[in-house]
């Protein structure tokens, strides 16, 4: 018997995918369940306009995280912060702070996308990459500067 599966099953498939499974198995399992629906021309429409919604979503995703990586692509962000004796920072700049920065500049980025490469510690120059989607990523460079 032909299926749609509606959510992903374990073992089986991802949601959207047509399956021939055993008629009892679906049945008494999958349908009880609503983990699939049986695979007729109105279910199958209604499965190709989600996929190509979807497809249509994430090409929107792509091409707003290309923007955004042309945009910020080797920018300088100059952060001033308090510092004591050596150019020491009080405290550390951390993910957040860039993210909280990047906020203010109008871009909406997630602190967990944000990777630095070393501890922002001292005053100084420090590369940081924001991964914007999971096949594009950007660097772009703090300027640390003590607030006096």
């Amino acid at each position: 018997m032909k299926v749609i599966l509606t959510e992903g099953v374990k073992k089986l498939g991802q949601a959207g995918d047509v399956l021939e499974v055993k008629r009892g198995y679906a049945e008494n399992f999958l349908f009880k369940k609503g983990l699939a629906v049986p695979a007729t021309a109105a279910h199958m429409n209604e499965v190709k306009a989600k996929a190509k919604a979807r497809a249509d979503s994430e090409a929107k995703q792509l091409e707003e995280a290309q923007k955004i990586s042309d945009e910020l692509s080797g920018k300088h962000i100059e952060m001033k912060v308090k510092t004591g004796s050596g150019g020491r920072l009080y405290g550390t700049i951390t993910a957040q702070n860039i993210a909280d920065y990047l906020q203010k500049d109008g871009y909406s980025v997630d602190k967990r996308d944000i990777t630095l490469a070393e501890s922002v510690k001292t005053v100084g120059t420090y590369e940081v990459t924001i991964r914007l989607h999971p096949s594009i990523s950007t660097n772009l460079f703090i300027d640390v500067k003590s607030e006096e």
